[in-house]
């Protein structure tokens, strides 16, 4: 079996986020995860999950078609992703965020692709 997309810490720093995106504050968050398809060139980096369904993800979203873009993803359709090698979405073990999550975007947009 798969380790879950999030982590209960992540799920938490996510859901802390969303409540402020919620109530309509403006945040430049650092992304809590980092998921990707191992075998599709796929990255999202989440920094916020919506508090009314906890599966609806905000972040950073690279689809691996050179066109990186901010935007909600569900967490439920990214468990049932598998790439062409039937390898599942997985979650960075090793990420640690170093800026806002606007700076990835900036880059990625720059570059076509997340690249960190």
């Amino acid at each position: 079996m798969n380790p879950p997309l999030i982590t209960a810490e992540q799920r938490v720093q996510l859901l802390a986020v969303g409540e402020v995106r919620t109530a309509g504050r403006r945040i430049d968050p650092l992304p809590a995860v980092r998921l990707f398809t191992p075998d599709a060139h796929a990255i999202w980096l989440l920094a916020a999950l919506d508090p009314d369904d906890g599966d609806t993800a905000w972040g950073l979203i690279d689809l691996g078609i050179g066109l990186p873009t901010l935007g909600t993803v569900k967490l439920s359709d990214l468990a049932s992703i598998v790439g062409p090698r039937q390898q599942p979405v997985m979650r960075d073990l090793y990420f640690l965020a170093e800026r806002p999550l606007s700076e990835y975007a900036r880059r990625a947009q720059e570059n076509g692709s997340i690249t960190d």
